[in-house]
């Protein structure tokens, strides 16, 4: 190995530390990531027990951001949680809605209900329709519903899955492009 001038040394022991952390960094793994997870035949997931199984037929990122998604069903609700960082002990609407997307690899970072409300394209999805407000926002993801709260009074509050509908009346409906 050549010698190394005084000038480049320390650019170039920066960039060894900038390239151990990095490799540091990628090697972490995920907590939350789902390689595989229960599957069901067709094109709509099915909720028993309070686990989604994904549709065989949906793309595999779809597959990722629904097995992921069933990890935090026993998290409680958390006002701001999961903005901080997508793995919290507790969610909000719009962090566990953009924890699903990040799963799926469709969101970088965490994003508020009210920019959910601007995200992607505007209208229904092929496999995800976020529908957001200022102050809520919720997901429907191959058929089942994402959110923190229970449309009938007295159910669980926190990240779940739902079988049930709730009214979209005042919710602008986005998906994202290619979902």
């Amino acid at each position: 190995m050549a010698i190394l001038s005084a000038f480049s040394r320390p650019f170039f022991a920066l960039s060894v530390l900038m390239l151990l952390a990095a490799s540091a960094t990628a090697a972490m793994p995920d907590p939350f990531y789902a390689p595989a997870g229960p599957v069901v035949p067709g094109k709509r997931a099915v909720l028993r027990d309070g686990v989604a199984y994904a549709p065989a037929e949906a793309p595999d990122n779809i597959k990722r951001a629904i097995w992921a998604v069933n990890r935090l069903r026993d998290k409680p609700y958390k006002w701001g949680g999961g903005h901080g960082s997508f793995w919290d002990s507790g969610y909000d609407c719009s962090g566990t809605v953009s924890f699903a997307l990040y799963q799926a690899g469709l969101l970088r970072s965490p994003l508020a209900s009210s920019d959910l409300a601007a995200y992607g394209s505007g209208g229904s999805g092929r496999w995800i329709t976020i529908y957001a407000r200022s102050g809520h926002t919720f997901a429907m993801i191959a058929g089942l519903r994402l959110d923190t709260t229970d449309f009938f009074i007295g159910g669980d509050v926190g990240p779940r899955w739902h079988n049930d509908r709730r009214s979209t009346w005042g919710f602008v409906a986005r998906h994202p492009e290619g979902a």
